[in-house]
């Protein structure tokens, strides 16, 4: 089933709600409601090492569970939001911040560059969330190489709690849900896109 553009206006800004209140709480756990049963959320750390939890339990475990743990008071603030209702997908555009303020220039500590997030979203027809609209699927993308190095300099400014201290030593393939390319359960790019279904520009020969 098709959703309209007031349909998936509402549902992000549903999603802006809750992202606001896992700031607050620091508990991203409190984002997985938004994701549909079978849903695939996935992002890349290094050109060897992938991240991609399979199904809602997955992705409130390890996605917003493990991989967030520790960084309480840091906010993704969306700066831009492009919807797409005719192919039931939103890009959100954010940036990374730390809520620790950096002495030497007087502001936060902040990833640099282009971050964000890729979603489709859908129309539930089954289970006890039929007729809700649930994203089906969700890439992120950000500089891996920026964020260690703000990773790093928040360290050395002395100022990084305990819990984010302790975060940064659980890193690397043995960690739930990081795979070699190879071995993903999911597919980099989104299933449907992975598939063909959106293809735009057929590639050269």
């Amino acid at each position: 089933m098709s959703l309209t553009r007031t349909e998936m206006e509402e549902f992000w800004d549903s999603w802006l709600a809750v992202n606001r209140e896992a700031e607050r709480t620091g508990d991203w756990r409190v984002l997985a409601d938004s994701y549909a049963e079978d849903a695939t959320y996935g992002w890349m750390l290094t050109p060897d090492e992938h991240f991609m939890a399979v199904g809602r339990d997955q992705i409130r475990d390890w996605a917003i569970g493990i991989e967030m743990d520790g960084f309480d008071g840091w906010h993704y603030d969306y700066l831009a939001t492009v919807i797409d209702e005719k192919n039931a997908m939103i890009v959100g555009f954010w940036k990374q911040r730390s809520g620790i303020v950096d002495d030497a220039t007087g502001r936060e500590f902040e990833v640099p560059g282009l971050g964000g997030s890729w979603f489709g979203v859908e129309r539930q027809t089954a289970g006890s969330d039929a007729g809700e609209v649930r994203i089906a699927w969700q890439r992120d993308w950000f500089d891996f190489g920026a964020m260690a190095h703000t990773m790093g300099a928040v360290v050395a400014s002395g100022k990084a709690p305990d819990s984010l201290l302790e975060r940064l030593k659980v890193f690397g393939l043995g960690v739930p849900g990081h795979y070699r390319p190879e071995d993903l359960p999911s597919t980099v790019w989104p299933p449907p896109v992975e598939a063909g279904e959106f293809v735009t520009q057929e590639p050269t020969s």
